[in-house]
């Protein structure tokens, strides 16, 4: 089945759990993460369809069945054809499941839910109408934010509004929401979603510089 793909490019390994994939033209050169957490691996939104991509996920998982988590409408891409090689259920947020039709094993939430690994997801709207983030505790200690904050600059993630951008307010509000949502004690390295060149070769920025740039956004609301 793979050999019409690409060959592509593996992921490279970020920390001893999480590895980045390279950019996807097929999500407006998104980014995808893997993170490897027991008793089930995530996959945080659609890699390159490449052999590479196959081949590195078959090898992250183990022979476990990992779940792939989407965070937004523009990180679907060519979702059907991975799932029907991988057999891996899928979890979105539900004003985005209309998108997929006869994708296997798609599930879908509401406001928030939390996986079998202990990750969680809370519905941030603003980018799109069903976008969402992922929280992984505690020691992993990763905020996956998908579109609601995007690499501006070395270290630095912000809110931005483009055309592409689903209710501007509604962002905002979702940024708000996501600061009284995390625990009081999390200070989470951040994951975008969005391409990462404008981090200068890093890959993810620190809390601290995200709530700056959040504190400034809030004080125009």
């Amino acid at each position: 089945m793979t050999s019409s793909l690409e060959p592509g490019r593996p992921p490279v390994q970020i920390r001893p759990d999480l590895w980045l994939f390279p950019p996807n033209r097929d999500c407006r050169g998104g980014s995808s993460w893997w993170l490897d957490v027991d008793p089930e691996p995530v996959l945080i939104d659609c890699p390159p369809l490449s052999e590479a991509s196959l081949e590195a996920l078959r090898q992250l998982a183990q022979g476990r069945c990992a779940r792939i988590l989407l965070t937004s409408r523009e990180s679907h891409g060519r979702l059907r054809s991975l799932q029907q090689r991988m057999q891996w259920p899928v979890l979105v947020q539900e004003q985005e499941a209309y998108l997929l039709p006869g994708v296997e094993q798609l599930e879908t939430f509401s406001e928030e839910t939390v996986t079998r690994s202990g990750l969680r997801l809370l519905w941030t709207p603003g980018p799109t109408p069903g976008h969402a983030v992922v929280h992984a505790p505690l020691p992993v200690n990763v905020l996956f934010c998908g579109r609601l904050l995007v690499p501006v600059a070395k270290d630095q993630l912000a809110p931005l509004q483009h055309r592409r951008t689903f209710h501007w307010p509604r962002q905002q509000h979702s940024l708000r929401q996501l600061c009284r949502w995390l625990p009081s004690e999390a200070a989470p390295a951040l994951a975008s979603g969005a391409g990462l060149g404008a981090l200068r070769g890093g890959h993810l920025a620190p809390f601290n510089s995200w709530n700056q740039q959040a504190n400034a956004a809030f004080d125009t609301v």
